[in-house]
């Protein structure tokens, strides 16, 4: 059996807590503030849309999400998309789109991209339409601070694609199909992976893992584990073409496997999670040109000491620029660093996050909650945020869901 890491947060507790019966002071109006409201908008019902693949998973989960104590209440699954490996929400808060990881939509090697309308009171969800996403295996959807353009990350065809949005919410077809090119870094070990590691996730040819436009939707970001690169492309925004930028990319150390990456809320600085050497890479970015620049900084996501294989996967900034966390497969734990006014990670700790296999991570609207979501163990775990510290303490809830993949959260 593998050895679990140990929490190092000091707001950390394994130890299990059962809730009591509420007081007999409670009143009935506090009370049904925690009763969901439906039928109605502008209820503030805080809903979360679960991506997980189709073999276990059966599609887009749904569930209510509890805010006060983040406890998850399954309610359907959307069953019409098929293996939803990344979902995305419109900026409107209307409209839900959704990657379909497959290499044969329609008789191609394509994936596919489906939009849904949101039912404003419900949640519910229903397909407009689905467009070709322009290459093989598709592993993440976004969609531009504007509204007006979609983009999909092709893993299995090393591409990135741009959608026209339209009026209704639905996608046309394909606007631009940018294909990866360029050397390919090492397959086994990593440069900078640590001592004993065998990760590797295919560096036989490009795969493209995320792609977003930056805050203001001029350039657009490609993360590519094949080459090591993070590509940057200026965005035509009336036609929705791509344009490398100049430079064209920033480089990752050789076999290090750039997955993904956010934006600091000052627009200033972009970290990036690499998959095969476990690293946040700590960028400075020049909104004029669209360049990235290393900082100087390169903090790894495992333990001072650590040996053997993990792969690092999912990555979060707070809102308020304070946080970074990311996720360590194998070593099956969050990072979280302090992040100071100059853009440096400081004081890395680890909590265990009491699953198998973490692919990804989500935090509520109201940035109380985390939620974990194993590919493995089949399950999304539960930890309530210290707002001051940034630390995690687990909550004692796990959440079955089969091999859940993505986790995108609406308030109605």
């Amino acid at each position: 059996m593998e050895a679990k890491p140990r929490s190092t947060s000091n707001t950390a507790s394994a130890a299990f807590s059962r809730r009591g019966f509420l007081k007999a002071s409670t009143t009935l109006a506090a009370v049904a503030a925690q009763v969901p409201s439906f039928g109605q908008s502008g209820s503030g019902q805080v809903l979360a849309y679960i991506g997980a693949y189709t073999g276990k998973g059966k599609g887009i989960n749904i569930f209510n999400v509890n805010t006060t104590d983040g406890a998850l209440t399954p309610t359907k699954i959307f069953t019409a998309v098929q293996d939803p490996s990344s979902i995305a929400l419109h900026p409107n808060k209307k409209f839900l789109y959704a990657v379909s990881e497959i290499s044969n939509y329609n008789g191609t090697t394509t994936g596919s991209v489906t939009s849904m309308s949101i039912d404003s009171g419900t949640g519910d969800l229903r397909v407009m339409n689905v467009v070709s996403s322009g290459g093989g295996g598709p592993a993440y959807v976004s969609v531009d601070p504007s509204g007006k353009w979609a983009f999909a990350a092709n893993y299995g065809g090393g591409s990135a694609a741009v959608f026209p949005i339209m009026a209704d919410g639905s996608l046309g077809a394909a606007s631009d199909v940018k294909k990866i090119t360029g050397p390919l870094g090492a397959s086994n070990p990593a440069m900078e992976a640590p001592p004993g590691s065998f990760a590797d996730s295919g560096h036989d040819a490009p795969h493209a893992h995320q792609v977003e436009s930056d805050p203001k939707s001029n350039y657009v970001f490609v993360s590519d584990l094949g080459t090591d690169r993070i590509y940057v492309y200026a965005l035509d925004k009336q036609n929705g073409m791509l344009t490398p930028a100049n430079p064209a990319f920033v480089q990752g150390s050789f076999g290090s496997g750039p997955r993904h990456f956010v934006f600091h809320p000052n627009g200033r600085l972009v970290y990036a999670i690499t998959e095969e050497s476990s690293t946040m890479l700590v960028m400075d970015y020049d909104s004029a040109s669209g360049k990235l620049t290393y900082k100087g900084q390169t903090a790894s996501t495992l333990p001072p000491g650590f040996t053997g294989t993990s792969f690092a996967s999912g990555i979060h900034i707070s809102p308020d620029g304070k946080f970074l966390y990311g996720l360590n497969r194998l070593f099956d734990s969050v990072v979280i660093f302090d992040i100071n006014p100059d853009g440096w990670l400081l004081n890395p700790r680890w909590e265990w996050t009491r699953g198998s296999y973490p692919r990804e991570l989500g935090v509520e609207p109201n940035g109380n909650f985390m939620y974990v979501a194993h590919s493995r163990s089949d399950n999304v775990t539960v930890f309530r945020i210290n707002s001051t510290t940034g630390n995690l303490t687990f909550t004692n809830r796990w959440v079955p869901v089969g091999n859940p993949s993505s986790i995108v959260f609406l308030t109605l």
